[in-house]
């Protein structure tokens, strides 16, 4: 049973930082690519950012990028999203989401598990 639990969420003032963890409960953690995604109220899940297996390989939203910088702890089982300069448009709830493929997706239909999300209040 695979388990992702996000934690960190919170509110913040715009221009603020906050730092999203996802805890995985995964055998064999690197063999996932792990991805963050977002969804603000009436509108569809979008794609944050991606890393790879190892996590050399970092894809971002353009929305985000020189941000927001995800990383991850393969001996922690844990992927994390370091978010700065946040925006009120930035106002979600925050997903983590795992996928087998080696470097990772933007599409959340190709992400095999998800977490049950974090909310994120940026105030202006």
């Amino acid at each position: 049973q695979v388990q992702l639990v996000e934690s960190g969420g919170g509110l913040v003032q715009a221009g603020g930082s906050l730092r999203l963890s996802c805890a995985a409960s995964i055998r064999t953690f690197s063999n996932y690519a792990m991805g963050w995604f977002r969804q603000a109220p009436g509108k569809e899940r979008e794609f944050v950012a991606r890393i790879s297996r190892s996590g050399v390989s970092t894809y971002y939203a353009d929305s985000v990028k020189g941000r927001f910088t995800i990383s991850r702890d393969n001996a922690k089982n844990t992927v994390y999203l370091q978010m700065n300069s946040l925006k009120p448009e930035d106002t979600a709830v925050y997903y983590c989401a795992a996928d087998l493929s080696i470097f990772g997706a933007r599409l959340p239909n190709e992400y095999e598990y998800w977490g049950q999300g974090t909310q994120v209040t940026v105030s202006s």
